[in-house]
């Protein structure tokens, strides 16, 4: 099978609202398979020298047109939230608390809903309770949710991840690795489709060439 996909994203982060929305979809395409990454940009931003968009000058007004334009181009449901930037630190530690006892597919179910809640719905997402219910209608147990996201094990791997991630070269969101390959930023997501979809038919040449199919002689 063909590497998977890591996909490294902040709640927070509109356009990796829009890129969850869309990953899943177009890695199934081609026959791959989403690794999903929570990271805090606020980490990131402290070694990039970065800041939230929306508070930069002249770029902040921008920003926020620019989310409603990208939204209504792709028809993705997006209502402007009132809690802005905010902390996301809760939900990315209980979506890798997911992943250590549940399995990477509710781990990113978990990751669409409390992006859509944000994005969507207008929830505060860095309301612990507000994330014990969205765990609920996954089958998962609240109270063990909460209190796995609060655990020192959880809060250590979250920060070894970031790590990691910026170790590898990630410092937004989001931000795709595939086959050693970067892409940075929702807007890239052609170009992300465009090497995707040369590694495959790379892969069936390979397959159906007559050299692999061509019986080899004995010695």
């Amino acid at each position: 099978m063909s590497a998977a996909i890591d996909f490294y994203f902040d709640f927070s982060s509109p356009y990796g609202y829009f890129a969850s929305t869309r990953i899943d979809e177009l890695a199934q395409k081609y026959g791959r398979i989403v690794a999903w990454h929570p990271i805090l940009l606020g980490v990131v931003f402290k070694t990039t020298g970065a800041s939230p968009l929306p508070q930069l000058p002249l770029k902040g007004d921008y920003s926020w047109r620019d989310f409603e334009r990208t939204a209504r181009f792709h028809d993705i449901e997006y209502k402007r939230p009132a809690h802005f930037p905010l902390p996301t630190t809760h939900a990315a530690r209980a979506m890798l608390w997911l992943q250590n006892h549940h399995g990477d597919d509710i781990a990113a179910a978990f990751a669409k809903a409390v992006y859509h809640a944000l994005f969507v719905d207008d929830i505060n997402i860095a309301e612990p309770a507000e994330i014990m219910k969205l765990a609920e209608p996954l089958g998962i147990d609240a109270q063990a949710l909460n209190a796995g996201a609060t655990s020192y094990q959880i809060k250590d791997q979250l920060k070894a991840e970031i790590e990691v991630a910026m170790a590898k070269g990630v410092f937004g969101s989001p931000f795709v690795i595939v086959d050693g390959e970067p892409f940075w930023g929702f807007d890239r997501f052609d170009q992300l489709e465009a090497h995707l979809k040369s590694r495959r038919q790379t892969e069936l040449r390979a397959v159906t060439s007559p050299d692999s199919t061509k019986e080899k002689k004995p010695a």
